[in-house]
C-alpha cells in the first residue's frame, strides 16, 4: 500500500468516525449546525423622532395659545379669561389623565371597545421602549408617542367649551372634562385607531408563508388571524381616521351641541347682540391653529416619510379653499365678506381634511374644502337659526358637520382612480383593491358610532356633573361675567 493510499484511507475513516459520532449524539449535531440568523432589532430612526418631537409641540401649540385665543376673542370681554381658563385647564388636567391611565385605555390591547390597564402609570415604558408606525420595522420612541398622542387626548375637550362658551361655571368644567375624557374621548380612540401594528402582523403573515405542514399552516393562520383581531372596534370595520375627524372632532361637536342644550341658551340670547368682542385675538388664534395644525396631520403619519409631506399640502390647500368657499358664499349672501367667515372657513377645512390628509391627493383636498366651506356655513347660519339652539362659537357647526364631511369623503378621496393613495393591506404586503361602496359604508358606521357614544355619554356626563355640583351660575353672576364671578379677575383694566 503506497504512503497516499494509506493518507486517503485514515482520512476516510476519520470522516466515517466523525459522522457515527454525530448521529449518535444528536445534541453534537445540533450544536454544530448553524443557527438561524436573529431578526434584526429595531433602531429608532433619529429623523423621525425629531419630527414627531416638533409635531407634538406643534398640537400643543394648537390649544394654547391658538384655540385658546380663537375662542377668547369670539366672547364677551367679561367672559374672556373664562374661556381661557377653560382651555388653559383642560390641557393641564388631561395631561395627567393621560399618562396616568388614559394612554393605556386608548392604547393597549383589553376589547373592541377599550384597551386594559396595562399601562397603568406608564407601567414599563422606559427611555428604550419603542412604538410602531406604519412602515414595518420603523419604530418612534415610545414616549415620543405618548406625548403626541397626549396632545390629541388634551384638545379635543377643550373644543367643546366653545359651545357652552359664558354660561357653565368653572366648577362644572372642571368635573366634566376628566369625566369626558374617561368615559367618552378614551374608549373612541381606542376603537378608531388601535391596532397591533405592521411589525406584528408583518412578522405573522411571514410566519404563515414559512409554514409547511398543515399544522403548522393551521397554527400560522390563527396566529395571523389573532394579530389582525387585536384592534378596536371601528378599525376592524375597515374605516379609516388619519388624524382625528372621528375621534377629534366629531367626537367633541356632538358633545358640544349636546351640552348647549342641556345646558340652555345664554341670558339674552336672541334679544340682545353678542358679537365677537376681539377679531383681532381671533385672528392670531385661527393663525395659530393652522400653522400647529401641521403637526395635527403631517405628524400623524409618525415618520418623516411621503405621507407627512402629503398630508402637509393637502393641510395647505383644503384649509385656502375652505376659507375662500365660506368668505365667497358669504359675500354673495350678505353683500360683504367677512374676516370672521374667512377665519371660520379656515377652521372648517382643516376639519375637513383631517382624516383625509393622509389619504387624499392635493386636488380631492382642495374640492373636499370648497365643499366644506358651503356647507358649514348653512350650519352655522340657516340651521342654527331654524332650530335656535345657542351653540356660541358654533362647534357643532364647524367640527361635528365639517368632521362628517371629512370622514365620509376620505372614504371617496382615498380611491387611487380620485389620486388618493389606496389603504395597505398589511397581510398582503400591498395596496389592497378599493371598493366604493365597502369603504363609504365603514365610514358611516364609523360616523355614527362616535355620534351615538359621544351624545348619549355626554348627556349621561352632564346630567351627572348638574346633579353634583351645577352646570350654570346664577343670573345675577351670569349678567354679570364669569370672568369676575369665577375667577376674580377681568381681562381688561382700563
Amino acid at each position: 500500500m503506497t504512503s497516499k493510499k494509506v493518507i486517503g484511507a485514515g482520512l476516510a475513516g476519520l470522516a466515517a468516525l466523525a459522522i457515527a459520532v454525530l448521529l449518535s449524539d444528536p445534541t453534537i449535531a445540533q450544536t454544530a449546525a448553524p443557527a438561524a440568523p436573529a431578526a434584526p432589532e429595531i433602531v429608532v430612526n433619529k429623523g423621525d423622532n425629531a419630527w414627531m418631537m416638533t409635531s407634538t409641540v406643534l398640537v400643543l401649540l394648537m390649544t394654547i395659545p391658538g384655540l385658546a385665543l380663537f375662542y377668547a376673542g369670539l366672547v364677551r370681554p367679561k367672559n374672556t379669561l373664562s374661556v381661557l381658563t377653560h382651555v388653559f385647564y383642560t390641557v393641564c388636567v388631561v395631561t395627567l389623565i393621560w399618562v396616568i391611565y388614559g394612554y393605556s385605555l386608548a392604547f393597549t390591547g383589553g376589547s373592541t371597545f377599550i384597551g386594559g390597564l396595562d399601562k397603568l402609570f406608564l407601567k414599563g415604558v422606559t427611555a428604550d421602549s419603542k412604538a410602531a408606525t406604519f412602515s414595518v420595522g420603523v419604530n418612534i420612541t415610545e414616549y415620543v408617542y405618548i406625548c403626541f398622542q397626549m396632545t390629541f387626548a388634551a384638545i379635543t375637550p377643550a373644543l367643546i367649551v366653545g359651545a357652552f362658551a359664558e354660561r357653565m361655571k368653572f366648577s362644572a368644567v372642571a368635573l366634566f372634562i376628566p369625566l369626558w375624557v374617561t368615559f367618552v374621548y378614551f374608549p373612541i380612540a381606542h376603537m378608531v385607531w388601535y391596532w397591533a401594528g405592521p411589525d406584528a402582523i408583518d412578522a405573522a403573515a411571514k410566519a404563515l408563508a414559512a409554514a409547511t405542514t398543515p399544522e403548522a399552516k393551521k397554527a400560522a393562520q390563527e396566529a395571523l388571524d389573532a394579530v389582525n383581531a387585536d384592534a378596536g372596534l371601528v378599525f376592524l370595520w375597515g374605516a379609516i381616521d388619519f388624524a382625528g375627524g372621528t375621534v377629534v372632532h366629531i367626537n367633541s361637536g356632538i358633545a358640544g351641541l349636546v351640552g348647549a342644550l342641556v345646558v340652555g341658551k345664554r341670558i339674552g340670547f336672541g334679544k340682545e347682540l353678542m358679537p365677537p368682542h376681539s377679531l383681532v385675538l381671533t385672528m392670531i388664534g385661527a393663525s395659530l391653529l393652522w400653522v400647529g395644525w401641521f403637526g395635527f396631520n403631517a405628524g400623524s403619519n409618525l415618520e418623516a416619510t411621503g405621507g407627512a409631506p402629503l398630508a402637509m399640502i393637502n393641510s395647505f390647500v383644503a384649509t385656502a379653499a375652505a376659507a375662500l368657499s365660506w368668505m365667497f358664499a358669504e359675500w354673495m349672501l350678505k353683500g360683504k365678506p367677512s374676516l370672521l367667515g374667512a377665519l371660520s372657513g379656515c377652521v372648517a377645512g382643516l376639519v375637513a381634511v383631517t382624516p383625509a390628509s393622509g389619504y387624499a391627493g392635493p386636488m380631492g383636498a382642495i374640492v373636499l374644502g370648497l365643499i366644506v366651506g358651503v356647507v358649514c356655513l348653512f350650519m352655522v347660519t340657516t340651521i342654527k337659526n331654524m332650530f335656535g339652539y345657542d351653540d356660541a362659537l358654533d362647534v357643532f357647526g364647524i367640527h361635528c358637520i365639517g368632521g362628517i364631511v371629512g370622514a365620509i369623503g376620505t372614504g371617496i378621496l382615498v380611491a387611487p382612480a380620485l389620486g388618493g393613495t389606496g389603504i395597505m393591506d398589511y397581510t398582503a404586503g400591498k395596496i389592497a383593491d378599493y371598493d366604493f361602496i365597502t369603504q363609504v359604508i365603514a365610514q358611516c358606521k364609523a360616523v355614527a358610532l362616535t355620534l351615538v357614544w359621544s351624545g348619549v355619554g355626554s348627556f349621561i356626563i352632564y346630567k351627572v356633573v348638574d346633579f353634583t355640583v351645577g352646570l350654570r351660575p346664577t343670573s345675577d353672576r351670569e349678567r354679570e361675567g364669569l370672568d369676575i364671578t369665577d375667577h376674580n379677575e377681568r381681562a381688561y383694566n382700563m
